[in-house]
Protein backbone atom coordinates (compact mmCIF):
# COMPACT_ATOMS: atom_id res chain seq x y z
CA UNK A 1 0.00 0.00 0.00
CA UNK A 2 1.25 3.46 -0.85
CA UNK A 3 2.75 5.70 1.82
CA UNK A 4 2.71 2.97 4.41
CA UNK A 5 5.20 4.85 6.59
CA UNK A 6 2.94 7.89 6.63
CA UNK A 7 0.08 5.69 7.82
CA UNK A 8 2.05 4.28 10.74
CA UNK A 9 3.39 7.68 11.71
CA UNK A 10 -0.17 9.04 11.78
CA UNK A 11 -1.32 6.34 14.24
CA UNK A 12 0.63 8.03 17.03
CA UNK A 13 1.52 11.66 16.52
CA UNK A 14 3.44 13.82 18.94
CA UNK A 15 1.69 17.17 19.52
CA UNK A 16 3.70 20.19 18.51
CA UNK A 17 4.20 23.23 20.70
CA UNK A 18 1.74 26.06 20.80
CA UNK A 19 -1.89 26.18 19.69
CA UNK A 20 -1.52 23.21 17.38
CA UNK A 21 -0.71 21.02 20.39
CA UNK A 22 -3.96 21.98 22.08
CA UNK A 23 -5.96 21.25 18.97
CA UNK A 24 -4.39 17.82 18.47
CA UNK A 25 -5.22 16.77 22.02
CA UNK A 26 -8.98 17.05 21.54
CA UNK A 27 -11.02 13.91 22.25
CA UNK A 28 -13.54 12.89 19.64
CA UNK A 29 -16.47 10.52 20.10
CA UNK A 30 -18.23 8.43 17.50
CA UNK A 31 -21.52 6.61 17.84
CA UNK A 32 -20.03 3.21 17.09
CA UNK A 33 -17.34 3.56 19.75
CA UNK A 34 -17.89 2.62 23.41
CA UNK A 35 -18.80 5.42 25.76
CA UNK A 36 -15.67 6.91 27.33
CA UNK A 37 -15.60 6.31 31.04
CA UNK A 38 -13.94 9.59 31.88
CA UNK A 39 -13.09 12.32 29.40
CA UNK A 40 -10.45 14.77 30.64
CA UNK A 41 -11.35 18.34 29.89
CA UNK A 42 -15.13 17.95 30.01
CA UNK A 43 -16.70 21.25 30.84
CA UNK A 44 -19.38 19.68 33.00
CA UNK A 45 -18.00 16.78 35.03
CA UNK A 46 -21.35 16.04 36.64
CA UNK A 47 -23.01 15.70 33.25
CA UNK A 48 -20.36 13.21 32.19
CA UNK A 49 -20.83 11.17 35.34
CA UNK A 50 -24.59 11.21 34.83
CA UNK A 51 -24.13 9.78 31.33
CA UNK A 52 -21.83 7.11 32.74
CA UNK A 53 -24.33 6.20 35.46
CA UNK A 54 -27.12 5.91 32.93
CA UNK A 55 -25.00 3.69 30.69
CA UNK A 56 -23.92 1.41 33.55
CA UNK A 57 -27.02 1.19 35.72
CA UNK A 58 -29.69 1.87 33.14
CA UNK A 59 -28.75 -1.18 31.09
CA UNK A 60 -29.01 -3.40 34.15
CA UNK A 61 -32.61 -2.58 35.01
CA UNK A 62 -34.18 -4.73 32.26
CA UNK A 63 -31.97 -7.68 33.25
CA UNK A 64 -32.94 -7.31 36.89
CA UNK A 65 -36.64 -7.22 35.99
CA UNK A 66 -36.24 -10.28 33.80
CA UNK A 67 -34.46 -12.23 36.55
CA UNK A 68 -37.14 -11.26 39.07
CA UNK A 69 -39.86 -12.39 36.65
CA UNK A 70 -38.19 -15.77 36.06
CA UNK A 71 -37.71 -16.25 39.80
CA UNK A 72 -41.33 -15.37 40.54
CA UNK A 73 -42.62 -17.80 37.91
CA UNK A 74 -40.33 -20.54 39.21
CA UNK A 75 -41.49 -20.07 42.80
CA UNK A 76 -45.19 -19.94 41.87
CA UNK A 77 -44.98 -23.07 39.74
CA UNK A 78 -42.89 -24.81 42.39
CA UNK A 79 -45.35 -24.00 45.17
CA UNK A 80 -48.29 -25.24 43.08
CA UNK A 81 -46.55 -28.48 42.10
CA UNK A 82 -45.23 -29.35 45.55
CA UNK A 83 -48.57 -28.38 47.11
CA UNK A 84 -50.37 -30.81 44.84
CA UNK A 85 -48.09 -33.67 45.93
CA UNK A 86 -48.02 -32.60 49.60
CA UNK A 87 -49.49 -35.93 50.71
CA UNK A 88 -46.54 -37.74 49.12
CA UNK A 89 -43.93 -35.66 50.98
CA UNK A 90 -42.79 -36.90 54.35
CA UNK A 91 -41.04 -35.02 57.12
CA UNK A 92 -41.67 -32.35 59.72
CA UNK A 93 -44.47 -30.17 58.33
CA UNK A 94 -45.88 -26.79 59.41
CA UNK A 95 -48.17 -25.26 56.77
CA UNK A 96 -48.85 -26.80 53.36
CA UNK A 97 -48.20 -23.60 51.36
CA UNK A 98 -45.20 -22.54 53.47
CA UNK A 99 -43.73 -26.03 53.25
CA UNK A 100 -44.18 -26.08 49.48
CA UNK A 101 -42.43 -22.71 49.13
CA UNK A 102 -39.70 -23.78 51.54
CA UNK A 103 -39.12 -27.04 49.67
CA UNK A 104 -38.94 -25.14 46.38
CA UNK A 105 -36.18 -22.86 47.71
CA UNK A 106 -34.27 -25.71 49.34
CA UNK A 107 -34.41 -27.64 46.07
CA UNK A 108 -33.47 -24.63 43.95
CA UNK A 109 -30.37 -23.80 46.01
CA UNK A 110 -29.42 -27.50 46.32
CA UNK A 111 -29.31 -27.19 50.13
CA UNK A 112 -31.32 -30.39 50.59
CA UNK A 113 -31.74 -30.58 54.38
CA UNK A 114 -33.76 -33.77 54.15
CA UNK A 115 -36.42 -32.51 56.58
CA UNK A 116 -38.95 -32.67 53.74
CA UNK A 117 -38.51 -35.52 51.25
CA UNK A 118 -40.72 -36.58 48.31
CA UNK A 119 -41.67 -40.26 48.37
CA UNK A 120 -43.92 -40.79 45.35
CA UNK A 121 -42.79 -41.14 41.74
CA UNK A 122 -44.41 -37.83 40.78
CA UNK A 123 -42.79 -36.02 43.72
CA UNK A 124 -39.34 -37.38 42.90
CA UNK A 125 -39.68 -36.45 39.23
CA UNK A 126 -40.78 -32.94 40.21
CA UNK A 127 -37.76 -32.62 42.48
CA UNK A 128 -35.45 -33.73 39.65
CA UNK A 129 -36.94 -31.18 37.26
CA UNK A 130 -36.93 -28.29 39.72
CA UNK A 131 -33.36 -28.84 40.89
CA UNK A 132 -31.99 -28.53 37.34
CA UNK A 133 -34.17 -25.54 36.48
CA UNK A 134 -33.34 -23.98 39.83
CA UNK A 135 -29.59 -24.33 39.32
CA UNK A 136 -29.89 -22.63 35.94
CA UNK A 137 -31.93 -19.84 37.52
CA UNK A 138 -29.35 -19.36 40.28
CA UNK A 139 -26.70 -18.95 37.59
CA UNK A 140 -28.88 -16.34 35.92
CA UNK A 141 -29.29 -14.46 39.19
CA UNK A 142 -25.53 -14.60 39.77
CA UNK A 143 -24.71 -13.19 36.35
CA UNK A 144 -27.26 -10.38 36.36
CA UNK A 145 -29.26 -9.67 39.45
CA UNK A 146 -26.59 -9.98 42.14
CA UNK A 147 -24.12 -7.80 40.22
CA UNK A 148 -26.71 -5.04 40.03
CA UNK A 149 -27.27 -5.00 43.78
CA UNK A 150 -23.53 -4.83 44.47
CA UNK A 151 -22.83 -2.14 41.90
CA UNK A 152 -25.57 0.08 43.32
CA UNK A 153 -23.62 0.23 46.59
CA UNK A 154 -20.20 0.98 45.10
CA UNK A 155 -20.62 4.75 45.10
CA UNK A 156 -21.62 4.73 48.77
CA UNK A 157 -18.62 2.61 49.61
CA UNK A 158 -16.20 4.91 47.77
CA UNK A 159 -17.61 7.89 49.66
CA UNK A 160 -17.24 6.05 52.96
CA UNK A 161 -13.61 5.12 52.26
CA UNK A 162 -12.77 8.68 51.22
CA UNK A 163 -14.79 10.62 53.79
CA UNK A 164 -12.01 13.14 54.37
CA UNK A 165 -11.60 13.79 50.68
CA UNK A 166 -14.13 15.77 48.71
CA UNK A 167 -14.81 13.59 45.69
CA UNK A 168 -17.06 14.75 42.91
CA UNK A 169 -19.27 12.47 40.79
CA UNK A 170 -16.55 12.12 38.16
CA UNK A 171 -13.94 11.22 40.77
CA UNK A 172 -16.25 8.60 42.29
CA UNK A 173 -16.92 6.96 38.92
CA UNK A 174 -13.21 6.98 38.07
CA UNK A 175 -12.36 5.36 41.42
CA UNK A 176 -15.05 2.70 40.93
CA UNK A 177 -13.83 1.78 37.46
CA UNK A 178 -10.20 1.67 38.62
CA UNK A 179 -10.84 -0.67 41.57
CA UNK A 180 -14.11 -2.25 40.50
CA UNK A 181 -13.24 -5.85 41.38
CA UNK A 182 -11.81 -4.92 44.76
CA UNK A 183 -14.91 -2.96 45.78
CA UNK A 184 -17.20 -5.76 44.61
CA UNK A 185 -15.21 -8.25 46.65
CA UNK A 186 -15.34 -6.09 49.79
CA UNK A 187 -19.08 -5.45 49.41
CA UNK A 188 -19.87 -9.11 48.87
CA UNK A 189 -17.79 -9.97 51.96
CA UNK A 190 -19.68 -7.40 54.04
CA UNK A 191 -23.06 -8.68 52.83
CA UNK A 192 -21.99 -12.27 53.49
CA UNK A 193 -20.92 -11.52 57.08
CA UNK A 194 -24.18 -9.67 57.71
CA UNK A 195 -26.22 -12.58 56.38
CA UNK A 196 -24.25 -15.08 58.48
CA UNK A 197 -24.84 -12.98 61.58
CA UNK A 198 -28.57 -12.56 60.85
CA UNK A 199 -29.03 -16.27 60.19
CA UNK A 200 -27.16 -17.26 63.35
CA UNK A 201 -29.17 -14.88 65.53
CA UNK A 202 -32.46 -15.98 63.99
CA UNK A 203 -31.75 -19.66 64.54
CA UNK A 204 -30.65 -18.92 68.10
CA UNK A 205 -33.63 -16.83 69.20
CA UNK A 206 -36.44 -18.11 66.96
CA UNK A 207 -35.52 -21.75 66.28
CA UNK A 208 -34.09 -22.05 69.81
CA UNK A 209 -30.81 -23.62 68.73
CA UNK A 210 -27.57 -23.38 70.61
CA UNK A 211 -25.29 -20.63 69.29
CA UNK A 212 -22.78 -23.18 68.00
CA UNK A 213 -25.51 -25.30 66.38
CA UNK A 214 -27.00 -22.16 64.86
CA UNK A 215 -23.68 -21.14 63.32
CA UNK A 216 -23.15 -24.74 62.20
CA UNK A 217 -26.57 -24.75 60.49
CA UNK A 218 -25.80 -21.42 58.81
CA UNK A 219 -22.51 -22.72 57.41
CA UNK A 220 -24.14 -25.94 56.20
CA UNK A 221 -26.86 -23.90 54.50
CA UNK A 222 -24.87 -21.20 52.68
CA UNK A 223 -22.38 -23.79 51.41
CA UNK A 224 -25.34 -26.00 50.34
CA UNK A 225 -23.84 -28.83 52.39
CA UNK A 226 -27.19 -29.53 54.03
CA UNK A 227 -26.50 -32.42 56.41
CA UNK A 228 -30.07 -32.13 57.67
CA UNK A 229 -29.40 -32.66 61.38
CA UNK A 230 -30.17 -28.95 61.89
CA UNK A 231 -32.71 -27.01 59.84
CA UNK A 232 -35.63 -24.57 59.97
CA UNK A 233 -38.53 -26.40 61.63
CA UNK A 234 -41.07 -23.69 62.53
CA UNK A 235 -43.50 -21.90 60.24
CA UNK A 236 -41.87 -18.52 60.86
CA UNK A 237 -38.43 -20.01 60.42
CA UNK A 238 -39.28 -21.46 57.03
CA UNK A 239 -40.78 -18.18 55.87
CA UNK A 240 -37.52 -16.50 56.91
CA UNK A 241 -35.52 -19.27 55.23
CA UNK A 242 -37.26 -18.65 51.89
CA UNK A 243 -35.53 -15.26 51.59
CA UNK A 244 -32.40 -15.90 53.64
CA UNK A 245 -31.32 -19.15 51.97
CA UNK A 246 -31.64 -17.68 48.48
CA UNK A 247 -29.71 -14.48 49.27
CA UNK A 248 -27.00 -16.11 51.39
CA UNK A 249 -26.14 -18.90 48.94
CA UNK A 250 -26.00 -16.47 46.04
CA UNK A 251 -23.92 -14.01 48.08
CA UNK A 252 -21.37 -16.72 48.90
CA UNK A 253 -21.12 -17.68 45.24
CA UNK A 254 -20.59 -14.02 44.32
CA UNK A 255 -17.90 -13.72 46.97
CA UNK A 256 -15.83 -16.53 45.46
CA UNK A 257 -16.53 -15.21 41.96
CA UNK A 258 -15.13 -11.77 42.83
CA UNK A 259 -12.18 -13.39 44.61
CA UNK A 260 -11.34 -15.25 41.42
CA UNK A 261 -11.75 -12.04 39.43
CA UNK A 262 -9.28 -10.22 41.69
CA UNK A 263 -6.70 -12.99 41.30
CA UNK A 264 -7.15 -12.89 37.53
CA UNK A 265 -6.63 -9.12 37.46
CA UNK A 266 -3.48 -9.48 39.57
CA UNK A 267 -2.06 -11.98 37.09
CA UNK A 268 -2.93 -9.67 34.21
CA UNK A 269 -1.27 -6.70 35.92
CA UNK A 270 1.81 -8.82 36.58
CA UNK A 271 1.94 -9.77 32.90
CA UNK A 272 1.63 -6.13 31.89
CA UNK A 273 4.42 -5.19 34.29
CA UNK A 274 6.69 -7.90 32.92
CA UNK A 275 6.05 -6.91 29.31
CA UNK A 276 6.50 -3.18 29.87
CA UNK A 277 9.64 -3.50 31.99
CA UNK A 278 11.39 -6.12 29.86
CA UNK A 279 14.26 -4.70 27.81
CA UNK A 280 14.00 -4.83 24.04
CA UNK A 281 16.38 -7.23 22.32
CA UNK A 282 17.50 -7.48 18.71
CA UNK A 283 15.01 -10.28 18.20
CA UNK A 284 12.20 -8.07 19.53
CA UNK A 285 13.33 -5.23 17.31
CA UNK A 286 13.21 -7.45 14.26
CA UNK A 287 9.75 -8.79 15.20
CA UNK A 288 8.39 -5.28 15.77
CA UNK A 289 9.69 -3.99 12.42
CA UNK A 290 6.55 -4.48 10.35
CA UNK A 291 7.82 -2.99 7.09
CA UNK A 292 11.35 -4.47 7.42
CA UNK A 293 13.05 -1.11 7.02
CA UNK A 294 15.40 -1.67 9.98
CA UNK A 295 13.72 1.02 12.08
CA UNK A 296 10.84 0.69 14.56
CA UNK A 297 8.68 3.77 14.90
CA UNK A 298 6.19 4.56 17.67
CA UNK A 299 3.23 2.92 15.92
CA UNK A 300 5.14 -0.32 15.31
CA UNK A 301 6.39 -0.36 18.91
CA UNK A 302 2.88 0.06 20.36
CA UNK A 303 1.46 -2.63 18.10
CA UNK A 304 4.22 -5.03 19.10
CA UNK A 305 3.64 -4.40 22.82
CA UNK A 306 -0.11 -4.86 22.41
CA UNK A 307 0.50 -8.20 20.74
CA UNK A 308 2.79 -9.24 23.60
CA UNK A 309 0.09 -8.34 26.11
CA UNK A 310 -2.45 -10.40 24.22
CA UNK A 311 -4.62 -7.34 23.60
CA UNK A 312 -4.45 -7.76 19.85
CA UNK A 313 -3.40 -10.43 17.38
CA UNK A 314 -1.84 -10.32 13.93
CA UNK A 315 -5.18 -11.39 12.46
CA UNK A 316 -6.85 -8.38 14.10
CA UNK A 317 -4.23 -6.06 12.60
CA UNK A 318 -4.68 -7.64 9.16
CA UNK A 319 -8.45 -7.15 9.31
CA UNK A 320 -8.04 -3.51 10.34
CA UNK A 321 -5.55 -2.88 7.55
CA UNK A 322 -7.92 -4.45 5.02
CA UNK A 323 -10.69 -2.12 6.15
CA UNK A 324 -8.31 0.84 6.00
CA UNK A 325 -7.29 -0.02 2.45
CA UNK A 326 -10.94 -0.22 1.41
CA UNK A 327 -11.64 3.22 2.89
CA UNK A 328 -8.43 4.76 1.52
CA UNK A 329 -9.81 5.22 -1.98
CA UNK A 330 -7.07 7.56 -3.24
CA UNK A 331 -4.31 5.30 -1.81
CA UNK A 332 -2.74 8.25 0.00
CA UNK A 333 -2.09 6.37 3.24
CA UNK A 334 -4.44 8.64 5.18
CA UNK A 335 -8.22 8.95 5.56
CA UNK A 336 -10.17 12.10 4.85
CA UNK A 337 -13.82 13.11 4.51
CA UNK A 338 -13.61 12.71 0.75
CA UNK A 339 -12.25 9.16 1.16
CA UNK A 340 -15.18 8.21 3.37
CA UNK A 341 -17.68 9.76 0.97
CA UNK A 342 -16.20 7.93 -2.00
CA UNK A 343 -15.99 4.63 -0.11
CA UNK A 344 -19.59 4.82 1.08
CA UNK A 345 -20.88 5.71 -2.38
CA UNK A 346 -19.05 2.86 -4.08
CA UNK A 347 -21.08 -0.18 -5.28
CA UNK A 348 -19.11 -2.49 -2.98
CA UNK A 349 -20.07 -0.47 0.10
CA UNK A 350 -23.76 -0.39 -0.89
CA UNK A 351 -23.77 -4.14 -1.49
CA UNK A 352 -22.13 -4.77 1.90
CA UNK A 353 -24.67 -2.57 3.69
CA UNK A 354 -27.64 -4.25 2.04
CA UNK A 355 -26.34 -7.74 2.82
CA UNK A 356 -25.79 -6.91 6.50
CA UNK A 357 -29.22 -5.38 6.86
CA UNK A 358 -28.22 -2.50 9.14
CA UNK A 359 -24.97 -1.04 10.48
CA UNK A 360 -23.62 -2.06 13.88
Amino acid sequence: MANNNDLKESLISKPSNGKDAVKKRRFRRVKSAPLAELIPGDVDGSAASARISESVFGSLHPSLIGVAAYLFIYLVVGVICFYLVRDHIIGQKTNDVVDALYLTIVTMTTVGYGDLVPQSVSGKLLACAFVFIGMALVGLVLSRGADYLVEKQEALMVKALHMRQKLGPSDIMKEIETNKSRYKFILSLIFLLILIMIGTLFLTFVEKLDIVDAFYCVCCTITTLGYGDRSFSTKGGRLFAVVWILTSTICLAQFFLYLTEINTEKRQKYLVHCVLTRHMTNVDLEAADIDDDGVVNAAEFVLYKLKELGKITQDDISLMMEEFEELDVDQSGTLSVSDLALAQSSPQAKGSTSSQGRPC
